[in-house]
């Protein structure tokens, strides 16, 4: 038997070592959480040791487990150093990019108009991280985070992109049936996006109370994030809290209808934040520059 295990057993560790969670390396891994509980057996086997501790909850290392947590950590980051040691002498550094947010923002907002900044940009690429939360935060090798709040983040330089406001959108036909019937939001079906992770999103209770309605007595769709949201809102499923990054385009082609005078102003936006570091590199700044040109364009912001 080889003295190391596959590099994949070692980085699945790290991540459940590091984020204290099976389900969370799993989110972050994009892998399932089967599949964690797989490799952590195999590595187990490899060591000859428990690594973790299942009889707790939520599990914890052990004693071996840390220690080898803390050996993995180091070589991990010593490896991540080499490479970017040798892509920063090889002139790659001066090509690309990271850039972490939502999986709502990426797919719905930033996917979507990445070609125009390739085509602007033909020399550079940009490496898009999705972290298992709905607040990303600057980690090592991370140049850029976008996310939504108040902008009152310390961690960097931080630009104000586009103002955020929410309104209720549904398949045209449910909204145009819901109106008909003389229904209003409190009884119309709606659909929730309730996790641990979507902690900084308002949602449907907070909705309701703003603009003074009464509790929702309609039914209830959950799901933990925007993407499965807005496949259900397609569905005509339900009602959805409507947001520019994740639901301008669809409302804009028709595919989703925006509940009259249902808009709601927050005093909230989308923010870019810069690393410290990362903040005089060309590629870094020269997508900050198209972000704010076509948050412009969408929104009309300055």
């Amino acid at each position: 038997m080889s003295r190391l295990p596959p590099l994949r057993l070692l980085t699945t560790f790290e991540a459940v070592a590091r984020l204290g969670s099976m389900r969370e390396a799993a989110s972050a891994l994009n892998v399932t959480q089967p599949a964690v509980t797989q490799a952590l057996k195999a590595l187990e086997d490899h060591v000859g040791a428990i690594l973790i501790d299942r009889s707790t909850r939520p599990a914890r290392l052990t004693e071996t487990g840390q220690q080898l947590a803390r050996a993995t950590r180091d070589g991990l980051d010593l490896i991540a150093d080499t490479i970017e040691e040798i892509r920063t002498s090889t002139g790659l550094e001066d090509q690309s990019l990271t850039v972490a947010c939502t999986m709502g923002f990426a797919t719905h907002w930033l996917m979507p108009r990445l070609s125009g900044f390739y085509a602007e940009n033909p020399g550079l690429f940009v490496n898009v991280q999705v972290p298992p939360t709905d607040l990303p935060q600057i980690w090592p090798g991370t140049d850029l985070v976008l996310r939504y709040g108040r902008g009152t983040w310390k961690d960097g330089e931080t630009l104000r992109l586009f103002d955020e406001t929410i309104c209720p959108v549904g398949r045209p036909a449910l909204v145009e049936s819901l109106l008909a019937k003389g229904e209003g939001l409190e009884t119309a079906p709606l659909i929730h996006v309730r996790t641990v992770e979507a902690r900084h999103w308002e949602g449907w209770a907070d909705y309701l109370a703003r603009r003074g309605l009464p509790k929702s007595r309609g039914r209830s769709h959950i799901f933990d994030n925007y993407v499965q949201a807005v496949q259900a809102a397609l569905d005509g499923r339900g009602l959805m809290l409507g947001w520019h990054s994740i639901t301008d385009n669809l409302v804009a082609d028709g595919s989703l209808k925006p509940w009259p005078d249902g808009a709601l102003d927050l005093g909230t936006a989308y923010f870019a934040t810069m690393a410290p570091a990362a903040a005089k590199r060309s590629p870094v700044k020269a997508f900050v520059a198209w972000l704010e040109e076509r948050a412009g364009a969408d929104f009309g912001t300055p």
